[in-house]
């Protein structure tokens, strides 16, 4: 499908553009197998030496996840995608594509507990260095960035600060050191953010949560958008821009722009075995059709959520990028596009314990470790998802002992509001 068409119809149709050549079926097919026969010999080994692009194996190549990989991509506007197993694991494959022992990593402070954790304790291992900066000071970029950086690192809506960085800046600092910048999207999502229009080069996303948007299948994926010249660094990303010793192939000049994701999906999914499952690519590719309403909705809800908060007795303090007095509302104007997000966080009067407290309270929204979720969801970081940081560390990345994030659904919005208002009721 060309890109001319608009995004809620790429919603609905990239990545299957005709039925099913076997059967005519329109909904795309399952196919749960784990290998392919080929041809003939010569087909065979054409395929291992990355010659031809038929399949070999589901660990890293399936028709149904291609599918979904096709549809990410259109609506990221990328050259191309890889699903994975989760979110993480997108973040792993890419890390273990571009950092190497000896290597550093420049990221946000202002990002998900999770990978704050991957960072300092997996990356870590590995002999990759993290340096955590100031999410919204390109300088603070600048200042970190050596020569063995292996790429710049923020979210486009910081997890669970909210901040929205100048993306176009720090990617302006990045490339002025010949850096890529790999950035998470998962709460930006594309129906509201495209980063690769905005400098980034490569993009990865937990499909878990808005994509997909019902709670019920963990996914990822990594996005190329086919921007950085890895060929005129072969030294410093030996993996892409010089000769693969895995298969003794420039991945540069066989592949051109999509160099990144094909050296993802045979380095990394092939080795590590972090591809995505046929059934998760399936059921995601349901929940994309309907992303571009679902995101109006979480949208239109947020805001409702925010204003109500931000004149709420009780409540100490609200963030959502959409309120004027959200400190990165202008870039938030700036970068997103039809809303500002399906997150609010905010913090109690009453402090830490009624923060905890107020997420056993709720009836209508659940208190779960997820987000993006059809449903309202709640959580309070400081003693879960930034449980592993220090209480400095949870500061610097946006989270203070009282703040609670607040998922919000696609539910009627008096009905979150009541819920809200009478929990608050019980804890104060």
């Amino acid at each position: 499908m060309t890109d001319d068409y608009g995004f809620g119809t790429r919603c609905v149709h990239a990545g299957q553009e005709e039925p099913d050549p076997a059967t005519g079926a329109r909904a795309p097919p399952i196919y749960q197998t784990s290998s392919y026969v080929f041809e003939d010999a010569d087909t065979a080994a054409d395929r291992y030496a990355l010659e031809d692009d038929g399949n070999v194996y589901s660990r890293f190549d399936n028709p149904t996840v291609r599918m979904l990989e096709n549809r990410i991509a259109s609506l990221e506007n990328a050259v191309d995608a890889v699903a994975t197993g989760s979110g993480m694991a997108a973040l792993d494959a890419g890390t273990f594509v571009l950092a190497a022992n000896g290597d550093n990593i420049v990221t946000a402070s202002s990002i998900y507990g999770g990978t704050h954790s991957y960072y300092s304790n997996t990356a870590s291992r590995r002999g990759v260095e993290t340096r955590f900066v100031d999410t919204l000071d390109p300088n603070a970029y600048a200042d970190a960035i050596d020569e063995d950086t292996a790429y710049v690192h923020f979210e486009t809506i910081g997890n669970p600060s909210l901040v929205v960085p100048p993306m176009e800046e720090i990617a302006e600092v990045a490339h002025d050191h010949g850096v890529p910048v790999f950035v998470d999207n998962t709460f930006g999502t594309p129906a509201l953010c495209n980063p690769l229009d905005h400098g980034v080069d490569l993009l990865w996303e937990s499909t878990t949560k808005w994509i997909h948007g019902s709670g019920t299948t963990v996914g990822g994926v990594l996005v190329d958008g086919g921007s950085f010249p890895w060929a005129e660094y072969p030294e410093k990303f030996p993996e892409l821009g010089g000769e693969n010793e895995a298969f003794g192939k420039n991945f540069s000049e066989a592949f051109g722009d999509r160099a990144f994701s094909v050296a993802a999906r045979q380095r990394a999914l092939r080795s590590l075995g972090d591809g995505q499952k046929p059934f998760d690519a399936w059921a995601t590719l349901q929940g994309a059709e309907t992303l571009s309403l679902r995101m109006e909705r979480h949208c239109e809800n947020a805001m409702a959520v925010a204003q109500h908060l931000d004149d709420h007795p009780e409540v100490a303090w609200v963030t959502y990028p959409g309120l004027e007095s959200h400190e990165t509302h202008d870039l938030a104007q700036q970068y997103l596009s039809g809303g500002f997000g399906g997150i609010v966080t905010f913090g109690l009067e009453a402090g830490y314990d009624a923060g905890r407290r107020f997420c056993e309270e709720t009836d209508l929204a659940q208190f779960l470790a997820n987000i993006g979720d059809a449903k309202t969801l709640v959580i309070h970081p400081a003693s879960t998802t930034h449980a592993q940081l220090s209480e400095a560390e949870q500061r610097a990345s946006g989270v203070t002992p009282d703040l609670l994030r607040f998922s919000v659904g696609i539910e009627d919005p008096a009905d979150i509001i009541a819920d809200i208002d009478e929990a608050i009721e019980r804890v104060t």
